[in-house]
């Protein structure tokens, strides 16, 4: 019988904050996001392969090579960061990796950082390593953002693995996790209130990254000076949300889209633009959009007795609302069975050029 071993990493909602979490802003500002886990995963799933060489699969895409080489590291496809990860802890004989998502690439919630959490714990528990939330997160940041150069930040990697509503501080000297502290009855209405409607994936996130990362290592001033706007209403919606302020919590998130909107260019347009001030006009308070060029999911926080005049005002327009459930549990190991392997081996030397590509991806709504 077939040795197996299952993890799931969950996905994330950033409410404030995003952009403050790359290298080139926190090492000289110190970032700072908002951010709360939900009940859509990645699913990791290893097993013994007796065959030579190491399977990677994920979803219906499909590679099978001899082995992982540095030369077969390139980001041109959803395998890349896969590979990079079992090439880290020199897998490269004797298994099979499934990867699974509960939602499309593309839809801005922190799908890249919840693959690598996910695997990570994976393959280490595996080599008999117990990995903790913030070991597994380091390492996702390190294989993401310094061995492979992918233009992200750090929340994605963290709140995958700590889980749940969580302020998230970032600086030169490292990164503090440190959960909301809500009451009972204030942790109920947020959860009542989040609203996910998916807007279809985005075909642009890369190249807005991209764009994005390159203005913050200029230091171009009024992305400075926005990124520290995103900042201090991170700070304003932890304060709101820790003193049971639901209603200036849905004005901040509000505020917070409206920064976001002028952050990264190219992030909205006016079909978008439409969906969401028909939101607000049938009671919606705020919200926030996760993907880039008007895909990924609007993410609405709305009183329960206004949501059906939402849902059915959005339905006309043809956006599908998901359940949203909030997730307080970080990475998991979901059905361990004992391994051989006893230990990582070193990784070699990374000498990768790091390539990005996006991957079309067609996904339909849950039934």
């Amino acid at each position: 019988m077939d040795k197996v071993l299952i993890t799931r990493a969950p996905m994330r909602i950033c409410l404030a904050g995003g952009g403050t979490d790359m290298p080139g802003y926190y090492e000289r500002h110190g970032g700072m996001v908002v951010s709360a886990t939900i009940s859509y995963y990645v699913y990791t799933i290893l097993t013994s392969n007796p065959l030579r060489g190491i399977q990677v699969m994920y979803a219906d895409q499909h590679a099978l090579s001899p082995s992982v080489s540095r030369e077969d590291l390139i980001w041109d496809s959803d395998l890349g960061l896969p590979k990079a990860i079992a090439h880290h802890f020199s897998i490269c004989d004797g298994a099979t990796i499934f990867l699974a998502s509960q939602v499309p690439p593309g839809s801005g919630l922190g799908l890249s950082g919840s693959v690598a959490v996910s695997m990570i714990k994976a393959i280490a528990f595996s080599c008999g390593l117990d990995l903790g939330p913030k070991e597994v997160a380091e390492l996702a940041c390190y294989i993401e953002i310094d061995k492979m150069g992918l233009p992200v930040g750090k929340q994605d990697q963290y709140a995958s693995a700590f889980g749940g509503p969580n302020s998230i501080a970032f600086d030169r000297h490292g990164v503090v996790v440190e959960p909301l502290r809500l009451l009972p009855e204030t942790r109920q209405a947020l959860a009542d209130g989040m609203m996910l409607f998916f807007l279809g994936a985005s075909c642009q996130s890369s190249t807005i990254l991209m764009r994005q990362r390159e203005q913050i290592q200029r230091q171009d001033s009024d992305t400075m000076r926005r990124l520290g706007a995103a900042k201090e209403l991170a700070m304003a919606i932890r304060v709101a949300l820790e003193s049971g302020d639901l209603n200036g919590f849905g004005q901040l998130l509000h505020r917070s889209w409206m920064e976001k909107r002028e952050i990264v260019s190219g992030i909205t347009n006016p079909a978008l633009d439409q969906c969401y001030q028909e939101a607000l006009h049938n009671g919606a308070l705020g919200g926030n959009v996760t993907g880039a060029g008007g895909g990924g999911f609007m993410v609405l926080f709305c009183h329960v007795a206004r949501q059906p005049a939402v849902t059915e005002a959005l339905a006309a327009l043809g956006i599908q609302r998901w359940p949203c459930v909030l997730e307080d549990e970080g990475v998991q190991v979901m059905q361990p069975v004992p391994w051989s392997r006893q230990q990582a081996l070193p990784a070699v030397p990374w000498t990768q050029s790091p390539v990005l590509q996006h991957t079309p991806f067609t996904a339909r709504g849950p039934a």
